[in-house]
């Protein structure tokens, strides 16, 4: 059977359900699986538990699940672009798990490869380590953190082939490949789709074993959560006083 299936609906269309867990690449709004996104908004599923560094922003990304009520837990590092989000979290409408970066990336990776949990030293003393197993290691207090296993992942690539390998381009290669490992049933999107074989297998970052379902993205414009621009350094010295 193929991976490849006609768009993101049809790629959802067996597997989401009600109150299950959702992972999902990208950094703010570069990298994210915007079609995949907008299929799960207009499913209509709701309770979602979604794992993902950030919730983007008003009206993009994840934003539009947050606008369409269709989540009710939020595992994430970061969450302070998104209004909507942040008025949900402090009227009680919304359940944020605050995960530190790196852990949040280790616990995805960690569920990938089978770990059930591990020790860091990020946290401890704080309020991320409440309740939590601590431990000690050659005199170093440490707080267990538990693997994150998602019931579906949603990653973005640059260029998959129909076995499901994937290779990202530039920043989007952020929380994509531990999310894409970290799925019990794995879909990506990728703006290229070449026939098995065409891909050097020394740049392939995901392995398509990790991959179920594939669909091409569409040519969508990419968007930019803050736009940041300076002066080309040969435009600056011709503009400087003599």
């Amino acid at each position: 059977m193929t991976k490849l299936k006609s768009g993101a609906a049809q790629a959802l269309n067996d597997v989401l359900r009600d109150g299950m867990t959702v992972a999902v690449g990208g950094f703010g709004l570069s990298g994210i699986p915007a079609d995949l996104i907008e299929a799960v908004r207009d499913s209509g599923v709701r309770g979602l538990t979604v794992v993902s560094n950030n919730m983007g922003v008003d009206g993009k990304g994840l934003g539009i699940l947050i606008e369409a009520g269709q989540v009710k837990k939020v595992i994430a590092s970061y969450v302070g672009e998104n209004k909507l989000f942040a008025e949900q979290y402090l009227a009680g409408l919304l359940e944020v798990e605050f995960t530190p970066q790196g852990t949040l990336a280790e616990r995805l990776r960690a569920g990938g490869a089978g770990i059930p949990a591990f020790y860091t030293k990020t946290g401890v003393g704080t309020l991320v380590a409440e309740g939590k197993p601590l431990a000690e290691f050659d005199g170093e207090t440490y707080v267990q953190e538990r693997a994150i296993r998602a019931d579906v992942a949603l990653v973005h690539a640059h260029t998959a082939d129909t076995d499901g390998n994937l290779i990202y381009r530039y920043t989007a290669r952020n929380f994509n490949p531990v999310v894409a490992t970290a799925g019990a049933v794995t879909i990506a999107e990728a703006e290229v789709i070449v026939d098995p074989g065409s891909l050097d297998p020394n740049r392939i970052v995901t392995p398509g074993v990790y991959v179920q379902r594939l669909v091409l993205a569409s040519g969508r414009a990419k968007d930019i959560e803050q736009r940041t621009v300076r002066q080309r350094a040969e435009l600056a010295s011709a503009a400087a006083p003599v």
